[in-house]
């Protein structure tokens, strides 16, 4: 920093002994939480207001509906209806009477191959619409007591 003429003045040094606080900050709000603070603010009878939030104190964004414990307690088993080895039978041998491959079937359907490989294994838990393409294309019945049989 240099100054050649006579109108440029350095800085006085009590320009830099003046300190200006525009603002002051107040204590944390992990300060105004801790317990010590609470009890302080109250001996001195500042107002103190306690507000208890729903779900604080957890990450439960994402909790179950039911708690652990009465899970546990419950009895049923809760799963998933599959398909009865009557229809995937049924399945089976339709397709085959016709001489499809999987893939055949499932292209007249509109859906996978796997989709066929489930329903004939008795893997797949019951879509009503696919069994209502399926009993069409077969020309099967595949709901109901006769199971099997032409439409």
């Amino acid at each position: 920093f240099f100054f050649s003429s006579s109108n440029n003045t350095a800085p006085q040094m009590s320009d830099w002994e003046t300190v200006t606080v525009l603002r002051k900050k107040s204590a944390g709000a992990s300060a105004a939480r801790s317990d010590s603070a609470v009890n302080a603010a109250r001996r001195t009878g500042a107002a103190v207001e306690t507000e208890k939030k729903f779900g604080g104190g957890g990450n439960r964004q994402h909790s179950a509906a039911k708690d652990t414990a009465r899970l546990d307690r419950e009895t049923e088993e809760l799963h998933h209806d599959r398909l009865s080895a009557d229809v995937g039978r049924a399945i089976q041998t339709a397709r085959v009477a016709k001489g499809w491959k999987q893939k055949d079937l499932a292209t007249r359907i509109s859906e996978r191959e796997q989709i066929i490989q489930e329903y004939e294994s008795s893997r797949a838990i019951p879509n009503q619409q696919i069994l209502t393409k399926l009993e069409r294309a077969l020309g099967v019945k595949l709901r109901g007591k006769d199971i099997g049989s032409a439409l």
